[in-house]
């Protein structure tokens, strides 16, 4: 599939309203649109900057690997809180403009939201992987405009086919913390489903999108997981697969770990203190990996500066490599990376069963402002999702 791919590809938000395309490096619609409805913020802010508007600019293909895809879902994470807050926009500002060529504030006004399940409806002259009418699912980069919008453009190397098991609206929960576990198990931490059998596994926060994800993909591959969570989570993360979950309400978790056998690989969704005890749990002198997601790069790009920030990053994750190598385990860091490959890769292992959305709420289309309140709170136990429909702001 991925090889394939290669070779020919150079909370939820549901839109039903087909309102034409650009005809843009395609040659399959004969309708222009210019405009069309999105949420967006024009300055960095907590709720009360999120802006509905039936005048958003129309996606335009720029590139022919490029899609344009008809939004029927889109998901919200707390990234886009953080986003919406100003976090890591020093950063992406430059990858949006690495040569500066815009000034200031030109990524305002900016569409949020990091997943998407929709259709294509327009096709760059390069992309052959796609055709108009496919349904299909996405991680989309945060340097990208988002999918709380009637339409979005994304490169065709980003996107795959949506598992046909699934709705829209299931499917939607999926693609930003699909993408985000994968490359932190798979291109970080080397595990892959021929040799991941029998390995114990520990997930630090095991019960938010990224853990109860990586609870069920170690699962399918064979694994042993060990997961930490509270009470209220317990029932949940047991019956995604997880084999032993310890309580971090009832008592330092590092006490209760140190009880149980050495673990080949540790996932830290927690970060902070856990840093300090969590490479004790790992097997010495045998490949043993920690991966953290929880990573100073962009709080250290916003505070310092690129050039600095970038500097004090590089000397961050080579002092603590190199200071928990001589004990014999490895310290990584892991972070999202948008593939339309592993998506594709991970449509496959939906569709036999092994792994499930979980969605914890749905929201309409003029209830996002709540649907963002809600991930903000942080009390969901899976995805918040915003179903658009013919339910949409006047």
């Amino acid at each position: 599939m991925q090889v394939f791919r290669k070779l020919v590809c150079g909370v939820c938000v549901s839109l039903n309203k087909h309102t034409g395309g650009v005809r843009t490096l395609s040659t399959s619609s004969h309708r222009a649109q210019s405009v069309m409805q999105a949420w967006v913020i024009d300055q960095y802010g907590d709720n009360s900057v999120l802006r509905f508007t039936t005048n958003a600019a129309f996606p335009v293909l720029h590139y022919p690997n490029e899609v344009i895809i008809k939004v029927q879902a889109a998901g919200l994470n707390p990234l886009d809180v953080n986003m919406r807050g100003g976090y890591g926009a020093a950063t992406m500002a430059m990858k949006r403009d690495p040569l500066n060529i815009n000034k200031s504030s030109s990524e305002f006004p900016l569409v949020l939201g990091r997943d998407v399940s929709g259709v294509i409806m327009e096709c760059g002259l390069d992309v052959g992987y796609f055709k108009p009418g496919d349904e299909v699912w996405a991680a989309i980069p945060p340097w990208k405009q988002g999918s709380l919008a009637e339409f979005v453009v994304l490169s065709a190397n980003e996107v795959a086919h949506k598992p046909k098991s699934l709705g829209h609206t299931d499917a939607v929960s999926l693609p930003y913390v699909a993408a985000t576990t994968w490359s932190a198990l798979v291109n970080t931490g080397g595990l892959n489903k021929d040799n991941c059998s029998k390995k114990r596994i520990l997930i630090l926060g095991g019960s938010g999108g990224v853990g109860t994800f990586a609870i069920q993909l170690l699962k399918a591959w064979g694994a042993h997981v060990t997961v930490t969570c509270s009470q209220n989570a317990e029932r949940l993360v047991r019956s995604l697969g997880a084999d032993d979950v310890v309580d971090y309400s009832s008592g330092p978790v590092e006490r209760k770990l140190c009880d149980v056998d050495k673990f080949d690989l540790v996932l830290d969704n927690v970060g902070g203190e856990t840093e300090k005890w969590a490479l004790t749990l790992l097997k010495p002198w045998s490949g043993a990996k920690y991966v953290t997601l929880v990573t100073p790069f962009l709080r250290n790009t916003d505070q310092l500066g690129l050039c600095d920030g970038m500097m004090q990053t590089a000397v961050t994750i080579a002092t603590k490599a190199v200071k928990h190598l001589s004990n014999g385990v490895h310290y990584r860091w892991g972070f999202f990376s948008p593939s339309g490959s592993v998506l594709d890769d991970v449509s496959e292992i939906v569709d036999t069963g092994k792994i499930r959305p979980v969605v914890e709420e749905t929201f309409p289309f003029s209830q996002v402002p709540q649907a963002m309140q809600k991930v903000e709170q942080g009390h969901a136990r899976g995805k918040t999702v915003v179903t658009i429909a013919e339910d949409r702001p006047e």
